[in-house]
């Protein structure tokens, strides 16, 4: 049996041998070259592609000024508190509002400080003496100088600041604004379509002076 079992043994390893001479040798298949620079011309970058969306700059929104309708300017807060009731008891929101506006110069006729307080009071007691009218500066930066005078118009301040000149002294000028303080109805935007030209017409003819005009409604200087 041990020798039949070699004999089968040696016969397999022949018949292997003679399978493997005689099977053909088969070619690599090589993609022809066409096609491989074909595949590398559709070949792109992400920065060149056309199809990928171009990044914008958000721009910022433009924030639009609120505009409101004012009536006035009166004098006194009574007379715009009268047009506000009107205008409440019309379903109008609205809102006196007290603003100074300008309404000038003053021309301040002044003595600069000495170099101390005491040397202030005896020159006030020296022009006080000459019949000059004057008194002692308690605060801001002319503080300890002398103040000869507040003057609507520009002539009287001259004609002050020449008296002193020729009595020895040197005074100075300084230009003041004057402000007015005017009182105005403020109607909210969401109301202001409420106000029509026949309205306004007959708040013309019941209040005397009243003016309107479209100002920014958080724009305007309020004076507290």
């Amino acid at each position: 049996m041990r020798w039949v079992f070699l004999f089968l043994l040696v016969l397999n390893l022949f018949y292997y041998v003679w399978h493997q001479q005689q099977a053909p040798l088969r070619a690599k298949e090589v993609a022809p070259i066409a096609l491989y620079q074909g595949q590398q011309r559709d070949i792109r970058l992400l920065s060149e592609s056309d199809e990928l969306p171009k990044k914008r700059e958000a721009l910022p929104a433009t924030r639009t000024e609120e505009v409101c309708l004012f009536l006035g300017g009166f004098s006194s807060d009574e007379e715009a508190r009268r047009v506000e009731q009107r205008l409440v008891s019309l379903d109008i929101a609205s809102s006196v509002m007290p603003l100074d506006v300008a309404a000038g110069v003053d021309y301040w006729v002044y003595l600069p400080p000495l170099a101390s307080r005491q040397a202030s009071l005896r020159q006030l007691k020296e022009l006080q003496a000459r019949k000059i009218d004057s008194y002692i500066i308690t605060q801001g930066d002319l503080s300890n100088g002398i103040s000869l005078g507040m003057f609507p118009r520009m002539e009287s301040a001259d004609n002050v600041l020449s008296r002193l000149r020729e009595a020895g002294y040197e005074p100075l000028l300084r230009e003041l604004p004057r402000a007015q303080r005017n009182y105005w109805v403020r109607i909210e935007p969401f109301a202001r379509r409420l106000v029509g030209d026949v309205l306004l017409a007959q708040l013309g003819n019941d209040f005397n002076g009243l003016g309107h005009q479209l100002m920014p409604c958080e724009g305007v200087a309020v004076a507290q």
